[in-house]
């Protein structure tokens, strides 16, 4: 299987230090943030990995290179701007294809940091290849102070819901954890180069019964301003 890391935003929030540096490469703990997710990967024997990027992209490509120094191997989908997460999928579909032309990659937003260990979304990859219809699977956290009412529903039963206008549909309201495996068929109909948001493949699989999910209740955090990021900073190196 192969893994995609979402690396091409702005990070606006996180301004001024993205001023000069991409998000996914500001330090944290005595590392990129982008690298706890390839170590994570590689330990979960996941080797192909292709990084989207923009803003600031020769950077990644000149700190990363090609994976070698993480036992692993890195593939580049350079965007001239940011094509939004389903338009970088897209995208970067010839990268993700398996050699058969079509399979599940799972994905992960560059940064976000967690102890989410990527080996138990294996079994759940190979039993969702050769679907007769694609799906994904998406990792759901608790939501955040700063997300109160969550995304999607987790049923008991393991599927996603939409929530109702009360923000219940039988099950518990989560936040999505940007970790999720998807099936490249979902995105067959973007052309190349095309900005397209994620939220509509999310609600239009979730509606049609085709997104499971699990609940992850281990560290997980959205790094989203300076003061976060020192404040993760500290307590990762005490």
């Amino acid at each position: 299987m192969k893994a995609m890391i979402f690396a091409a935003g702005r990070g606006d929030r996180m301004r001024p230090l993205t001023d000069t540096t991409p998000k996914p490469l500001l330090p944290v703990g005595g590392k990129p943030l982008i690298v706890w997710q390839i170590e994570a990967l590689a330990r979960a024997g996941v080797a192909d990995i292709v990084i989207n990027h923009a803003w600031l992209g020769a950077q990644l490509e000149s700190a990363l290179g090609d994976g070698a120094q993480f036992g692993v191997r890195i593939h580049w989908s350079a965007e001239g701007t940011a094509l939004e997460t389903a338009g970088g999928i897209a995208q970067a579909l010839p990268l993700l294809a398996a050699d058969e032309g079509d399979g599940i990659f799972l994905a992960v937003s560059g940064d976000i940091f967690c102890d989410f260990d990527y080996r138990t979304l294996l079994s759940r990859a190979r039993d969702m290849t050769g679907a007769e219809r694609p799906g994904m699977h998406l990792v759901m956290v608790p939501n955040p102070p700063f997300h109160p009412r969550g995304d999607f529903v987790l049923r008991a039963d393991g599927r996603l819901a939409l929530p109702d206008v009360d923000g219940k549909a039988n099950g518990e309201a989560l936040t999505f954890g940007n970790i999720g495996l998807y099936d490249t068929r979902l995105f067959r109909d973007i052309l190349p180069g095309q900005k397209v948001a994620m939220t509509p493949y999310y609600r239009a699989a979730i509606a049609d019964g085709r997104a499971s999910g699990e609940r992850f209740d281990g560290r997980w955090e959205n790094v989203g301003t300076p003061e976060q990021l020192a404040s993760l900073d500290r307590a990762l190196r005490a």
